[in-house]
């Protein structure tokens, strides 16, 4: 194939490109595109949990599992939910497997901590990594009752 416009040099890219092996190449691109997205996708997802939760006080952080300041967040989260098991909710929505929460709960930046009060109303919005005290604070101003120093 032989094109009059294009440079003698250029000739055989063109004929590499019009065959079969860049066909080749492409579905195998595509291929292993289908196969990592697969892997990466995992189990189905299961149902996100219910933000806010009725009658408690709820923190809700919206995150991901490969977000730098989400993986500072989890020991301070697990943390929480046992200090304040039965008096708080504690829940945590990974975004990357619950993407249509994003629009619902307008996150605009990972990880994001969405306070309720027991009514179910938004307190208090925190963009960014926040630190156990300074949540501890605000879940005081919902009107939850601080732990004593002996127990922390």
């Amino acid at each position: 194939m032989r094109f009059p416009s294009q440079p003698e040099r250029l000739q055989p890219l063109v004929m590499a490109i019009g065959s079969g092996a860049w066909a080749l190449r492409y579905g195998l691109a595509v291929l292993l595109i289908g196969v990592t997205v697969a892997a990466w996708a995992g189990d189905p997802p299961e149902a996100p949990p219910e933000v806010p939760v009725p009658g408690m006080v709820t923190v809700a952080s919206f995150g991901a599992v490969n977000c730098i300041p989400c993986r500072l967040m989890v020991p301070i989260r697990e943390e929480l939910q046992r200090e304040y098991d039965g008096r708080v909710a504690i829940v945590f929505i990974n975004l990357h497997r619950h993407y249509e929460l994003i629009d619902q709960y307008a996150i605009q930046v990972i990880p994001t901590l969405i306070f309720y009060d027991e009514s179910g109303n938004e307190a208090k919005r925190h963009i960014g990594f926040m630190d156990k005290q300074s949540i501890e604070a605000e879940m005081v101003k919902l009107g939850v009752e601080q732990l004593s120093l002996e127990k922390q």
